[in-house]
């Protein structure tokens, strides 16, 4: 679990350090979060679906994991639209507050502390198919100019022309297909998608060099709210549907509520980046609900383990 985390606060202070000394120029940031937004990631989510296993989709920890999404996705959307906060930041806030960081954190906790890193299969099924094309299609038609003389079928195929959607859809009817992808092409492609994480890391690291200190700033509110809906009220709500109604037990009930600990994904700031919307609010939240969910996680594999 350590190393996972500090592997992590490694690439975003090599990423801070960029930015103080302004090695990659004033657009360094914008550069790298476009690169992982349209190149990078949608080539990291087709390898990656297309050789999935759809089936882990039908699993009991899958249902657990989606409806702990959505229900505290929909806490934070609740109090967005009572406190007015606009539909492109309570979507980058509910994002915040429910999507976990489930590849580069997910994957070696999953090693260390579940000991098999398909466990997280399925939640990060879940976010690239469901979550991501979801989310990324509200904040297309929110986004100004995106609304008025815009046809009706462009605003319907809107997840068809995201990168982002458009490389998770991509390579789950590849898997659903059963097809294989020739080597030659899934080799440039993995190449490829082998830099999305460390541009966002990066791209995060560089995004700290003059901000606040988080919760005191103008977010504070939005950002308490999502940490505490991330790292207290997500694993909460899973392991009581997981011991449930759904009855899991030992290792099962452990894989579900460790999952739902994990922090926000870091490439959450990606998207706010890219659509120039509750870019602070990303900032922050990811900051905040990784170093909370450090003590959080031992303490569920300390009680659960």
């Amino acid at each position: 679990m350590l190393t996972g985390f500090a592997a992590i606060g490694a690439v975003i202070a090599v990423g801070y350090v960029l930015g103080r000394r302004a090695h990659l120029g004033r657009d360094g940031k914008e550069v790298l979060t476009r690169l992982a937004f349209h190149v990078a990631t949608p080539a990291l989510l087709f390898t990656t679906l297309a050789r999935a296993d759809l089936s882990v989709i039908l699993s009991e920890r899958l249902l657990v994991t989606a409806l702990s999404t959505a229900a505290v996705a929909a806490a934070f959307v609740a109090v967005g639209a009572l406190r007015g906060w606009g539909a492109g930041r309570t979507t980058i806030g509910a994002l915040c507050s429910s999507y976990v960081n489930a590849g580069n954190l997910g994957v070696p906790i999953a090693v260390y502390v579940l000991g098999d890193a398909a466990l997280v299969a399925p939640v990060l099924l879940f976010q690239q198919i469901v979550m991501t094309p979801l989310a990324l299609t509200v904040l297309d038609l929110t986004r100004p100019g995106s609304g008025g003389s815009v046809p009706l079928w462009r605003r319907l195929t809107t997840p068809l022309r995201n990168p982002m959607a458009a490389g998770s859809l991509s390579g789950v009817a590849v898997a659903a297909c059963g097809w294989t992808v020739p080597g030659p092409v899934l080799a440039p492609l993995t190449l490829i998608g082998n830099m999305s994480v460390p541009a966002v890391l990066l791209a995060f690291g560089i995004s700290l060099r003059g901000s606040a200190l988080p919760v005191r700033g103008p977010e504070r509110h939005p950002v308490v709210l999502s940490a505490l809906l991330k790292c207290v009220v997500q694993p909460l709500v899973a392991w009581a549907l997981a011991a449930g109604p759904f009855g899991l037990h030992g290792p099962a009930l452990l894989d579900v509520v460790v999952t739902s600990a994990l922090p926000a994904a870091q490439n959450l700031f990606t998207y706010a980046t890219r659509y120039r919307v509750a870019e602070e609010l990303a900032r922050e939240s990811i900051l905040v609900s990784t170093i909370a969910s450090v003590p959080v996680l031992f303490a569920v594999a300390a009680l659960l383990g």
